[in-house]
């Protein structure tokens, strides 16, 4: 995993978030081809949005995401826009499989789950600021 510090501007971040999206209905779409492809979709859109990808794998019915990302970036935005363009890739690129299970022009579940992580716990960083040396009056 990288641990580079992200820069821009006049901030230096570490912010990580764990994005989980499911196919519509859950159907068992996805075929390890698709899978591979999205991985280069997920890439190629989160370097246009100035982030990382740390790692990504999925299931049939859902994919897991590890990126980086910076301060300034609307996460629910880039959710919704990387759901529109991975969805209309994958629709042109694997019809056959996709039609298969949806007749609409539909992918993705409505609703996603995502979570900030980082590389310590919280406790562990309680602990550090806790024990911050206070300046004496």
């Amino acid at each position: 995993m990288k641990n580079d510090f992200y820069s821009r501007g006049r901030s230096v971040s570490d912010l990580k978030a764990h994005l989980v999206l499911t196919t519509k209905y859950r159907k068992k779409v996805f075929t390890s081809e698709m899978l591979t492809r999205l991985h280069e979709i997920t890439e190629n859109l989160l370097e246009k949005w100035e982030c990382r990808l740390i790692e990504i794998n999925g299931e049939e019915d859902h994919v897991h995401i590890l990126f980086q990302y910076h301060p300034a970036m609307e996460l629910s935005k880039f959710v919704n826009n990387f759901k529109s363009v991975s969805s209309r890739k994958l629709r042109q690129e694997f019809p056959e499989q996709i039609n298969k299970f949806y007749w609409k022009e539909v992918f993705w579940n409505s609703s996603y789950f995502i979570a900030s992580c980082g590389g310590v716990t919280i406790s562990t960083l309680k602990k550090y600021v806790e024990n911050q040396t206070c300046p004496h009056e």
